[in-house]
């Protein structure tokens, strides 16, 4: 593939550009991430690379190293691996909060023009999950579109359906049956040529399966979810960038056991743009529709006009993001401090140097 086929353009050419790189330095585009080991895909094919320690120094966090999608800056090496040494300015980034107790960014995808959020219509299907991959999908700055897998497991699907787009405020809604091929062609028509999609969504939900529909050759293997609770098994265990035949790229993930929010709040307007659209009529400018009086979200919901629970999600989500800006702010500190003390360790060695 030439990088035109990877996506690349004039921007990133420009982008490029502007790192006034050395003549041995050579855009790629990561295709495979693990463990700070990569898969780039550059000019003349792919290339193994490692992270050159100066990205790592002035990485202030997990999401500044490369992520898969990313367009990087590569040096080659004498053993023909190659050392990435920047990270060009990202387009959009899904990101989530790490998962456990860390408070970092983990960068999902990179670079992607539109994320299929995949839902099976099964015994794990979820509204309230549903509203954070939506959130978070048009947080990135990519478009989202829902994927409704396992059409045939639903016990009523025109109503699935109609729940689905109820809530996604303006997102296509597509119903496919991966294994059957069938209603896949919305997709294949928002992969062009050098655009790039991301399939994200639980494991179990039909995401390889649709990359296999999509890809063909060689199939990926996919394993069954467990009839009791439809919960899936990890397939994929790494985020992967995949051409596409006559098209485009798609990224194919893991499934996702948890997905913490990570600066979120554009996307929150969008994703409930029904709620936000009543707050300004509310008595309060800053009225959170909990106990303030007069408020129009609460009276809303007291008409049956907006769902109580949907509401509920919302504020839900509105106590998750300010908790996690407190930690955020509290990681900056720790990170000033340390910063710091680093800088004045410095100092003190290069004054008793001159002594």
């Amino acid at each position: 593939m030439s990088l035109r086929d990877l996506g690349w353009d004039e921007r990133f050419a420009a982008d490029f550009a502007s790192l006034a790189a050395a003549p041995d330095v050579e855009p790629g585009r990561v295709a495979v991430e693990f463990n700070y080991l990569y898969r780039v895909y550059v000019e003349s094919g792919e290339i193994e690379a490692v992270l050159a320690g100066r990205v790592k120094h002035h990485a202030t966090s997990r999401g500044d190293m490369p992520g898969v999608g990313d367009w990087v800056a590569v040096r080659r090496r004498a053993d023909s691996r190659g050392a990435i040494v920047h990270v060009l300015p990202r387009r959009t980034r899904f990101s989530r909060r790490m998962a456990g107790h860390t408070t970092d960014e983990q960068v999902v995808a990179a670079n992607v023009n539109v994320i299929f959020i995949t839902m099976a219509l099964d015994a794990d299907f979820s509204v309230r999950r549903l509203e954070r991959y939506l959130l978070m999908s048009r947080e990135s700055g990519a478009d989202p579109i829902v994927v409704l897998t396992k059409p045939d497991l639903a016990d009523d699907l025109p109503a699935r359906v109609t729940e689905v787009v109820a809530v996604a405020a303006g997102a296509p809604v597509h119903v496919v049956s991966p294994k059957l091929g069938e209603g896949l062609e919305p997709l294949r028509a928002r992969l062009t040529h050098g655009a790039t999609g991301a399939l994200l969504g639980s494991s179990g939900v039909g995401k390889t399966t649709i990359i296999n529909q999509l890809v063909g050759g060689a199939p990926r293997r996919t394993r069954e979810v467990r009839a009791a609770d439809s919960k899936g098994r990890h397939t994929t265990t790494h985020r992967e960038l995949i051409a596409v035949p006559g098209g485009g790229l798609v990224i194919d993930t893991p499934g996702m056991r948890e997905l913490q929010l990570w600066d979120a709040a554009a996307g929150v307007r969008q994703t409930f743009d029904d709620i936000e659209t009543l707050a300004p009529g509310c008595h309060f400018a800053d009225c959170r529709h909990r106990d303030e009086p007069r408020c129009v979200v609460k009276q809303a919901v007291a008409d049956g006009q907006l769902d109580a629970a949907r509401l509920d999600s919302y504020l839900k989500l509105q106590d998750e993001l300010s908790f996690l800006a407190q930690q955020q702010d509290q990681r900056a500190q720790s990170e000033d401090r340390r910063r710091n003390k680093v800088q004045t360790k410095a100092l003190r060695a290069h004054l008793k140097t001159k002594r």
